[in-house]
């Protein structure tokens, strides 16, 4: 049989698993990035155990371990600080395999380039439509043109070739808060616990990196696209520079030109994320907020499961809708469900604010661990160990 060959559209975690997945499976693959170069403007990331029993499958867990932190202890605290609840590091790796691995996303990215050969990469590529010529799917681009049997669309929240293939689908909606982002430089004594601390329409937390740094994340309700009329460092500065140690002294040692802002938004559900043999995957399929820090990790899963569902069948078409049966019930649930996170986290009506919090101070820590099973309990189809792929709430 000839091999057959894989388009990927967009160079992005997902696309780069995806990449990665379809190759240890015999495919030919490239991937077409539109930046001039592979690189990745972020900071922190969370993988959660489900992002590394994906990885595992990509033979590169232990390569992304070596990279990250395992935080001890994590949690969340009420504006004054006080412990709402906490997560202990190791009981989630005894209960899900895996534990909580936090790098930064520059070092994930670069772990995942170097698993692929070079020729495959091909930067400077922005795709500008597919189209179907003699049985095959030919994908446009700056460089020319890709033939491939299968294309996946990994090309983000924004994506270009969901918006062609896909015209009836809804638009990203905002979720109603903003969001920054940053890295401290390395702090003389680092705290020894992370934790996200919810205010009123606020929330920021913290959580430790490689090399002594802390990754810094916080949001606050605003309206999309809204001027601040300061830098980013300013506005983190007024809004939480009071609030309980160690904020202050992280956002004190953030640099001022390294905050990064964005407003989040998630995607409404799609119909199906398969359209011929174009196959949505990551953002592109399923954007959600950052609230359970599931983002990438679905990512990830999509890509082995998509790897896995071309490997059991040679009929394509068949193959993408296995992929779509598996992927999008579960990514949908859990971006309905991290909607609903976000949507608690940012309450800013005292009263509904004192409940919430009450709330969660009330819920013993197995129990929460208990209730994020189905988010992290996924393994592989076809894989070993507890899954409940589909089943999220």
């Amino acid at each position: 049989m000839p091999q057959r060959a894989a388009t990927i559209v967009g160079g992005g975690i997902g696309g780069l698993a995806a990449a990665i997945a379809l190759q240890r499976r015999g495919w030919h693959v490239e991937v077409l990035e539109k930046a001039p170069e592979f690189t990745e403007v972020g900071a922190g990331i969370s993988l959660w155990p489900n992002a590394l029993c994906a990885l595992d499958a990509l033979g590169l867990a232990d390569t992304v371990r070596s990279l990250g932190a395992e935080e001890a202890t994590g949690g969340v605290r009420d504006r004054k600080g006080r412990w709402l609840s906490r997560t202990d590091n190791a009981e989630l790796a005894r209960r899900f395999r895996y534990p909580l691995v936090v790098l930064h996303r520059a070092e994930l990215l670069r772990a995942l380039r170097e698993a692929l050969p070079s020729r495959s990469l091909k930067p400077g590529s922005e795709v500008s439509g597919v189209r179907e010529e003699g049985g095959r799917l030919v994908v446009d681009h700056r460089s020319g043109e890709s033939r491939a049997d299968l294309v996946v669309a990994a090309d983000g929240l924004r994506s270009a070739l969901r918006r062609a293939l896909w015209p009836a689908a809804p638009a990203p909606r905002y979720a109603g808060y903003t969001a920054w982002r940053a890295v401290t430089e390395p702090l003389a004594e680092p705290p020894s616990a992370g934790a996200v601390s919810w205010g009123r329409g606020e929330r920021i937390g913290f959580t430790a990196l490689p090399g002594d740094r802390m990754y810094c994340f916080a949001t606050a309700t605003l309206p999309e696209a809204a001027a601040l009329g300061t830098s980013d460092h300013a506005e983190l500065l007024r809004r939480f520079g009071g609030w309980p140690d160690p904020v202050p002294a992280l956002l004190a040692a953030v640099p001022a030109d390294a905050v990064l802002r964005h407003d989040l938004y998630d995607l409404p559900p799609l119909s199906t994320f398969v359209r011929g043999r174009v196959a949505l995957l990551g953002d592109a399929a399923h954007a959600m907020t950052p609230n359970l820090g599931q983002g990438a990790c679905q990512a990830l899963e999509d890509a082995v499961t998509l790897a896995h569902c071309l490997d059991a069948t040679a009929d394509t078409d068949a193959a993408l809708r296995s992929y779509d049966r598996l992927r999008r019930p579960r990514t949908q649930a859990i971006t309905r469900r991290s909607a609903r996170l976000g949507t608690v986290g940012q309450l800013a009506w005292p009263p509904a604010a004192l409940l919430r919090d009450t709330a969660a101070r009330l819920v013993p820590a197995r129990a929460t661990l208990r209730s994020m099973a189905p988010v992290f309990g996924w393994s592989p189809p076809g894989g070993h160990g507890p899954s409940t792929a589909g089943k999220s709430r």
